[in-house]
């Protein structure tokens, strides 16, 4: 029985967790992968493609083609193409052949407007930095913290029962105090699960998380409108006829009234402007789903903690309406589960759990663990 009993000392001694020391405060996440995945790409994209637009017109120089007369000389021409691309307003008719002109400036200010859809897709990002993560980092801390000393006591708390059971000469005493203990709840962890009570009704995070998928469902929705009125107005236009009989041409008799001109960029900003508008339109459902996670709870993470003894968060029927700090935390929580070290720890237990549910002696920390969380309903024999 030594051996056993030494072994079990041993294993119980292993199953303490170390002390993290400061590395967890540097590599918390504080954007759950699908919203970091949505900046990525509502930011990223409109920026990478205008880097592209710029990149044309720079080396292509000239963005628009004009036809002028030919008894123009070349500067002549060249005028003719800088007045049409500063002016872009196009002279026609009306079906009763009345003078209309349409302004075009929309295409020239198109690569501009994506520079300020991507500023607008970033506040949302800025509004959760600023406003919500630095509590919410402070929340994690503690919590993912005190999760894994519950644990470490939980085992401490093993490694002395087992000692006190050992040295008992009367077992049936030991269980009787034992159980006394369980129903007047000795065993529990109060501040830790008095935290997590409190956070239920606590509403900061979920307002703010709320907002910033409101916000980004908002910027989207205007951006792809303002898409398809650039499309149904002015992206099916791409020849225009110009007039540079203005200021001191105006009486200039050898100047055509209107000149022709094809705009040279045309088809480059209509492809950039399908892609934006699919790829943000396939992204609001999305953000929809981001905003819809807060209508259920994430009971996964919590009941594997409540192997520990009198952590029953769940089993008291604490956990209602679902829209509030706690789950927002608890979705937090599930994209830092690699700093959780206690997590796999108990998940192993509990895939043990039910293998050592009918053994008849307890000499184990499988044994003592399924004791303590209440699994035991009778004494051993």
């Amino acid at each position: 029985m030594s051996l056993s009993h030494t072994a079990a000392e041993y294993m119980l001694s292993d199953a303490l967790l170390p002390d993290p020391g400061g590395s967890r405060a540097k590599g918390l996440r504080l954007e759950l992968p699908s919203d970091r995945l949505l900046k990525f790409v509502t930011v990223g994209l409109p920026l990478f493609l205008v880097s592209l637009a710029f990149a044309r017109e720079f080396s292509t120089g000239s963005q628009i083609s004009c036809f002028s007369p030919t008894n123009f000389t070349g500067k002549q021409a060249a005028y003719v193409d800088t007045a049409c691309w500063d002016s872009l307003l196009h002279h026609g008719f009306d079906a009763e052949g009345h003078a209309v002109t349409k302004s075009l400036w929309a295409l020239k200010v198109f690569p501009y407007s994506l520079l300020v859809v991507a500023v607008l897709m970033y506040l949302p990002y800025l509004l959760w930095r600023y406003a919500a993560a630095p509590a919410l980092h402070c929340d994690l801390l503690f919590i993912i913290d005190e999760l894994d000393k519950s644990y470490n006591r939980s085992v401490r708390l093993v490694q002395h029962m087992r000692k006190v059971q050992q040295a008992s000469a009367e077992p049936e005493r030991f269980w009787e105090e034992y159980e006394r203990a369980r129903r007047e709840r000795y065993f529990e962890f109060p501040l830790l699960e008095r935290y997590l009570t409190c956070k239920q009704h606590a509403h900061s995070l979920v307002f703010i998380y709320i907002l910033r998928n409101l916000l980004l469902l908002l910027f989207l929705a205007a951006t792809c409108l303002y898409l398809v009125f650039l499309h149904l107005n002015i992206f099916f236009q791409d020849e225009f006829s110009c007039s540079i009989k203005t200021g001191l041409l105006q009486a200039e008799l050898h100047i055509p009234p209107l000149i022709p001109c094809k705009l040279v960029f045309f088809s480059i900003f209509q492809i950039i402007s399908l892609f934006v508008g699919g790829v943000y339109v396939l992204l609001i459902p999305v953000v929809i789903y981001n905003a819809l996670q807060l209508c259920q709870w994430d009971k996964g993470l919590l009941s594997v903690y409540e192997m520990l003894p009198a952590f029953d968060l769940l089993s008291r029927k604490m956990l209602t309406c679902p829209v509030n700090d706690l789950n927002v935390i608890l979705l937090f929580l599930r994209a830092n589960i690699s700093k959780l070290t206690s997590f796999g720890r108990l998940n192993a237990v509990g895939a043990l759990r039910e293998a050592t549910a009918n053994k008849e002696d307890i000499d184990t920390v499988i044994d003592f663990m399924t004791l303590l969380a209440g699994l035991e309903t009778t004494k051993p024999r």
